[in-house]
């Protein structure tokens, strides 16, 4: 089948390319021809990988690589108590990093899933029902209110037929359908003659042929802008990844220089590889990845209690570095229910407060309560609103929904903040018949039983100004009509990015009992404007602010109307580039013009996208990525699929979301808050404080090892640390040390400063100097205690246990200078975190066990040691703190800060 784009061309035309009879359909024969041809309307799921080879891949790292040798070697030199050691340390943290994998995306699942229904087709000249699965192109679909669209149809016939897009094109109303031909460049939320797999018929009926099912319908070509979408690496982790390959190339070149110079200084190959293999062990960072790896799952606890369900360890550490959020408008930044503000009724403005379908609200007129007894051109306007309605709102578990239309049930939430009840309203104003809305005329119509019969007009500006000779005044009386005025007034509402709906009215005797559009056409009075909106929540433009004050931009990406768009943008507070005193805005249109060269750039400055299609909300996400940005994309339809999947952390809402919305995202929001992505973001910074915090203090502990081996071969001395000793060291005050650190409170101020730069290494100058520093300072006192416990005549085991007690003691030390990268000790306070002295106390305890009992002795090659080397290894940790204490003092003094 060649590509047509189905929108420009007739049905007609359509019928012919496809081969099909409009009145027919096709022939049974022709339908298993097609099948096997195009295949099943069905989304094509990816293969994934099995559990073990996702376990197995969790070796794949580079200094896993370093370990596995260096247990290989050990087995070889029949050392096979460290090389069970080692290869434990290795088994841990691949079975950690297992775990905290994610499940694999179900998001192909939930598409899948969601084209599953049941279609009317005409086959064979009869019509009959069969599973959509079956559909094939060519085939003659109906569809009714209630029914979701099987595949992708071009319209061919259609009544009144309204279809709910927001999930596929973030529209907030159901859009008209039409049968009309739609210029070629018409984005797909424009594109009215076709009706869309997945989306749900809200109004009248329909009928169309299928063009494309599967994976060639528009909700196809998400899901394989899923599938193809980069999973990317966090900024920290991609920062480890980098620090990592640097780190190995160091590593084994020490290692084989040690090899070397060991086996020069005549040791045997045995020893010198033994003592490469210390080094290996040493340098390497054995408990970072189990540490990081339950640092973010302690993130996610926190997280969740602020409403920010984390469905991937690492969106954790992300939510740290993010710096631009892009996010969806309809149901995100806004209620998705629309709400009236505004009413024009006898020639004057009321405002209506309150947000949202549920009825709690005033009427004001020039800024005061209004008195509705003394409105009655308002009170006429109101009841029209409930009366020409075929909508009702309700309260379903604490949250008031709409059951039909959101304008109409904007309408009756509006009347009821008056005191004009619906259900009131029917009994004393019963219907007795109607004209439905048709899109060809633009209005509706209801006739009610009352002292005098009342017709109620319901409509475009246009149509309903074109019925009416008079307007009701603000007394309620019949006046002449100023249609200037009206259309000023109508204009002036919807240059606010308001939808603006016109009500008349007109009296008959109580014998009229059925209503024709003749009744209409003129004589009408017109009695005013309801003006209304999906107005930005109030949490939301404070979580703007808060996240434009911490250097994070926002952008909104929507489906719906620049106009639209660019009006809550304002409401919310956003920042960007501005045109004639207004925000910026692009349309899809616009966007389709910018080539990806240009597109980075314009991503940055502009803050409003508008009327985009779902492969151009992923085309700016990636946009923006190449601009070095860390991108959070929020959304809640399967229109926002891709994008969430390919941001750096996708956020979907837990209450409105679709599945494949949620299944690609990162984290869900369980109270579809924005204000809560500003918590989660602030949660955030914490963690990745207190991660980096960790670094800090980890690395000069890995540095001294291997700097105390490369003593040893310096010297040609023993070795002062055995290779199970280190990974004692490494382990042990990793967890009981190390992870203390992410109980420090959040610092003041960590929403007031800029985004981590993604940039910006691990390594930083003041970094690598304390770690120098540190590193070095730990190395000498353990070298020194060492030789000083070997001079006086201590045996090897005794000594290696005092140098392993030094390493233990000073890096417990080391851990409160690293209690805040910013401010000293004495600002944060010695007591805010009572989990480093437990830590610290529970790490002695664990050290006396490894020093005094003969199991740990003989597993770990240690020995028991007196008060006087006690003594020596605690003031060497003083030391150590003491140092490091001036040093912050000193570098502050001259930089005016401590961080790193």
């Amino acid at each position: 089948m060649r590509k047509v784009e189905w929108h420009t061309v007739t049905p007609d035309l359509v019928a012919r390319e496809l081969d099909t009879d409009l009145k027919k359909g096709l022939s049974d024969a022709e339908v298993t021809t097609r099948l096997e041809r195009y295949g099943e309307n069905r989304i094509s799921t990816k293969k994934r990988q099995s559990s073990l080879v996702r376990f197995l891949l969790q070796f794949h790292q580079p200094l896993i690589y370093i370990l596995l040798a260096a247990t290989g070697v050990t087995l070889l030199l029949g050392e096979y108590l460290d090389a069970a050691v080692i290869f434990a340390v290795v088994l841990i943290n691949s079975i950690i990093g297992y775990i905290q994998e994610t499940k694999a995306l179900k998001a192909i699942d939930a598409l899948s899933k969601s084209m599953s229904t049941n279609s009317t087709v005409i086959r064979n000249g009869k019509q009959m029902m069969i599973n959509s699965v079956k559909l094939v192109p060519g085939d003659i679909v109906m569809v009714q209110s209630g029914d979701k669209m099987p595949a992708d149809l071009r319209l061919i016939k259609i009544k009144d037929l309204q279809v709910d897009e927001s999930a596929l094109t973030g529209e907030s109303v159901a859009v008209e359908k039409s049968t009309e031909l739609v210029d070629a460049e018409a984005i797909i939320g424009d594109r009215k003659n076709l009706g869309f797999a997945t989306t749900m018929v809200t109004y009248g009926t329909g009928k169309g042929i299928v063009v494309s099912t599967g994976d060639r319908t528009e909700v196809g070509k998400i899901n394989q802008s899923i599938a193809t979408a980069e999973e990317l690496d966090t900024p920290l982790t991609l920062k480890i990844k980098n620090f990592s390959r640097v780190l190995l190339w160091v590593i084994l070149s020490l290692a084989g220089l040690i090899l070397v110079v060991a086996y020069l200084n005549g040791e045997s190959l045995a020893n010198a590889f033994m003592v490469a293999v210390a080094l290996m062990v040493g340098a390497i960072p054995e408990g970072l990845p189990a540490a990081v790896t339950i640092m973010l799952a302690i993130g996610v606890a926190q997280m969740a209690k602020r409403r920010a369900i984390i469905r991937k360890l690492v969106a954790v550490e992300t939510l740290g570095s993010t710096n631009v959020i892009c996010s969806d408008k309809t149901g995100t930044l806004t209620e998705n229910q629309m709400t009236v503000q505004k009413i024009m009724a006898g020639g004057e403005l009321f405002e209506i407060t309150g947000i949202g379908y549920k009825p709690e609200g005033k009427v004001l007129f020039e800024g005061e309560e209004v008195r509705m007894d003394n409105k009655p051109a308002l009170q006429s306007v109101l009841r029209g609103g409930v009366l020409c309605n075929d909508s009702r709102i309700k309260e379903v578990e604490g949250r008031w929904i709409s059951e039909g239309d959101p304008t109409e049930a904007a309408m009756i939430s509006a009347a009821e903040k008056a005191g004009i009840e619906d259900h009131y309203i029917d009994h004393y104003y019963p219907r007795i018949d109607e004209i439905p809305f048709q899109s060809e005329n633009q209005y509706m119509a209801t006739l009610h039983k009352h002292e005098k019969n009342i017709l109620f007009m319901k409509g475009s500006l246009e149509a309903v100004l074109k019925a009416c000779s008079y307007m009701a005044d603000n007394t309620g009386q019949s006046a002449s009509i100023d249609k200037i005025k009206v259309e000023k007034a109508a204009e002036d509402m919807a240059s606010g990015g308001l939808r603006v709906l016109a009500f008349a009215v007109k009296e008959f005797d109580p014998s009229k009992t059925r209503v024709s559009h003749d009744d209409v056409k003129e004589g009408m009075i017109f009695i005013g404007l309801q003006a209304m909106i999906d107005p930005p929540r109030k949490e939301a433009i404070n979580a703007v602010k808060l996240c434009q004050q911490a250097g994070i931009g926002v952008k909104m990406i929507t489906g719906d109307h620049a106009l639209t768009a660019a009006t809550i943008a304002a409401q919310l507070g956003l920042r960007g580039k501005t045109e004639n005193g207004r925000l910026k805005s692009l349309t899809g249109v616009e966007l389709q013009k910018i080539s990806d060269e240009e597109l980075p750039g314009v991503a940055e400055e502009v803050s409003v996208f508008a009327r985009v299609s779902p492969d151009q909300k992923l085309r700016l996400v990636k946009a923006l990525q190449a601009k070095n940005k860390v991108v959070a994309m929020t959304g809640d339809g399967v229109n926002d699929g891709p994008a969430l999947k390919q941001a750096n952390i996708g956020i979907a809402m837990g209450m409105a979301g679709t599945e494949v919305a949620k299944d690609a995202s990162d984290m869900i929001l369980t109270d579809d808050n924005f204000a809560s992505i500003e918590a989660a973001v602030e949660e955030g910074r914490g963690v990745l404080d207190n991660l980096t915090k960790f670094i800090v203090w980890t690395l000069p502990t890995n540095l001294g090892e291997a700097l105390v081996i490369l003593a040893s071969i310096i010297f040609a001395t023993r070795l002062p640390l055995a290779p199970v000793q280190i990974l004692w060291i490494n382990m042990t005050t990793a967890v009981l040390l190390g992870l203390m650190l992410t109980f420090e409170p959040k610092e003041p101020g960590i929403m007031d400063r800029p985004p981590t730069p993604v940039n910006k290494p691990i390594l930083t100058i003041p970094l690598i100097f304390r770690t120098l520093l540190v590193g070095t300072l730990i190395m000498l006192a353990a070298f020194i205690l060492f030789r000083y416990e070997i001079s006086i005549g201590a045996d090897l085991p005794k000594a290696q246990t005092v140098a392993t007690t030094v390493f233990i003691v000073m890096e417990a030390f080391y851990l409160f200078n690293c209690r805040s990268l910013r401010r000293s000790i004495k600002e944060i306070g010695w007591f805010s975190n009572m989990w480093v002295y437990y830590g610290a106390f529970a790490m002695l305890v664990l050290q006396l066990i490894f020093i005094h009992t003969s199991f740990m002795n003989n597993l770990f090659h240690s020995a028991p040691i007196g008060l006087s080397s006690w003594v020596r290894i605690m003031l060497a940790g003083l030391a150590l703190f003491l140092i490091v204490f001036v040093e912050k003092m000193i570098r502050r003094k001259f930089t005016g800060t401590e961080e790193f």
